[in-house]
């Protein structure tokens, strides 16, 4: 199976036109499509969001039968479906289910000759589902029943889907990692083992032969202390999308733009920059900017990359956003992933804190 990329996400919510202006308010979105009643859908009403290759598809339930209503109730706001692109979505879902995957909803074709576009579903992990996407030429509908509303934003700061992280319950990491392989062809491209203070977590990294589809998989560690990834799982209800990353060409300006908007990213203390130079050697940006913008820094043998990672605003506290800039590297920066989580740490501890 050949995925080409992420197509689309698509966030069940319980109110998609509020969060539909958060995101355009916050990282520059804008509004290309709606469906309800009047479109065709049924029990639910979507928006639309593009900028330059990012497609968010946002869905909240007006009937109880429909799955965002139960996917909301037991997980809150999150990522239910990941959109990938293939040649032939009708052929992809077939070896899928050949190989295992759980078949959620056959191949099903819209659109004009020419443009068709063609949608078919299968299991994931936990209870995110796969759409197979297939676009015949270009200008075809985007989904059934969503009427385009306005053209994708093509000058915004941020370009695609770099990756998603993936919190799956203790012992599932493997047999995810394998799912990934044996069922969508992807393959293992990293491995590492994070230990904060008393807890410590394993992850593994899953890409596309296109290193456009990335998954990073990570399970806690049961025999250290109860860290992040069990508070994930036990918020969550089970495994899910913890964060999704968007790649920028410009950190330094992602940063400051999306703060001008009122984006709060997580902080990073002063030391962490205080031998970034003599470990790295030359970065591209001055370590003193870095260090004012709170932006993490880190190398592999192909390049640098810069990345930061927002607050999070969930009220259960299992989502947020990253934002990366892969100058030549292609994997991930070991430091930089405790870092996350000693960041994690301590917006954590300031939230319980007494006001």
């Amino acid at each position: 199976m050949d995925i080409r990329s992420v197509d689309h996400v698509e966030f069940y919510v319980e109110d998609a036109e509020e969060t539909a202006g958060r995101l355009c308010d916050s990282f520059g979105f804008v509004i290309a499509g709606r469906g309800g009643p009047g479109t065709g859908l049924r029990g639910c009403e979507s928006v639309l969001l593009r900028q330059n290759d990012i497609a968010l598809v946002l869905t909240t339930a007006t009937d109880t039968g429909h799955r965002a209503a139960e996917y909301v109730k037991l997980h809150g706001d999150g990522v239910a479906v990941i959109g990938l692109e293939v040649d032939d979505a009708r052929t992809a879902f077939e070896q899928a289910v050949e190989r295992g995957a759980v078949p959620v909803a056959p191949p099903e074709e819209f659109g004009p000759v020419g443009r068709r576009v063609t949608f078919a579903t299968v299991g994931g992990f936990g209870d995110v589902e796969h759409r197979l996407v297939s676009r015949e030429g270009s200008g075809g509908p985007f989904a059934p029943a969503i009427a385009d509303t306005g053209a994708p934003r093509t000058d915004g700061i941020l370009k695609r889907v770099d990756h998603f992280a993936v919190c799956v319950p203790a012992g599932q990491l493997s047999r995810t990692v394998r799912h990934y392989q044996e069922v969508f062809g992807l393959s293992q491209t990293f491995e590492e083992r994070i230990v904060v203070g008393s807890q410590a977590m394993d992850s593994k990294v899953v890409q596309s032969t296109s290193e456009k589809i990335t998954f990073t998989i990570i399970e806690p560690d049961t025999t250290r202390d109860p860290g992040q990834i069990d508070a994930f799982v036990e918020s969550h209800g089970g495994a899910g999308v913890q964060h999704v990353a968007f790649l920028t060409d410009d950190i330094t300006d992602a940063v400051r733009t999306s703060a001008e908007r009122g984006v709060r990213f997580l902080t990073t203390p002063k030391s962490y920059y205080d031998m970034l130079s003599a470990r790295l050697g030359e970065i591209g940006v001055p370590v003193a900017e870095l260090s004012a913008l709170n932006i993490l820094a880190d190398r592999d043998r192909s390049g640098v990359m810069l990345q930061i990672f927002t607050e999070t605003t969930h009220p259960r506290r299992t989502f947020f956003y990253e934002l990366i800039d892969r100058r030549g590297a292609h994997t991930f920066g070991s430091n930089n992933i405790q870092a996350l989580y000693e960041a994690v740490e301590r917006q954590q501890a300031a939230d319980a804190a007494p006001a």
